[in-house]
């Protein structure tokens, strides 16, 4: 036999195989009581329990307990006023674009300079704001940085 005709017999055997029934219980690495069908109702074991003891308890949805163990955050920090130059650069980042959307969109004329003028605002307040955002450490952090990996 060629290698050929062993792959095409082996094809012929899975194809023979595809529409033979499967017997459920072959193969099968848990035990049949654990097999849930669509008219089982959906089961929950509590915590720790043995699951030979476990006692069946439909899933309602609610926790009697549930408003006792939920978490609530404190409230944020207020956001901070930042400098001028600052407000100033975010102003000019979204003022630019948006002055020039909302110009289209009114069909308001728009010279050369100013299309020249919100685009450079925009390159402006971004630059300003990238320039200002600082790689390093804060200046009065000292001479140790802590543990580096």
């Amino acid at each position: 036999m060629t290698p050929q005709s062993d792959e095409d017999e082996v094809w012929r055997q899975i194809v023979a195989s595809f529409h033979q029934p499967e017997d459920p219980s072959a193969g099968q690495p848990w035990p049949d009581r654990e097999n849930v069908t669509e008219d089982d109702p959906v089961r929950r074991e509590p915590a720790g329990a043995c699951p030979a003891a476990a006692v069946e308890e439909p899933v309602t949805g609610e926790d009697e307990d549930d408003d006792d163990d939920h978490f609530v955050p404190p409230p944020p920090p207020p956001l901070p006023k930042g400098d001028a130059i600052s407000r100033l650069s975010w102003a000019a980042l979204f003022g630019g674009p948006a002055y020039l959307l909302l110009a289209a969109m009114l069909g308001w004329p728009m010279d050369g300079w100013i299309v020249f003028a919100a685009v450079a605002a925009f390159i402006a307040g971004f630059v300003t704001l990238v320039v200002r955002l600082g790689d390093g450490p804060p200046p009065d952090s000292g001479w140790d940085n802590g543990a580096v990996v």
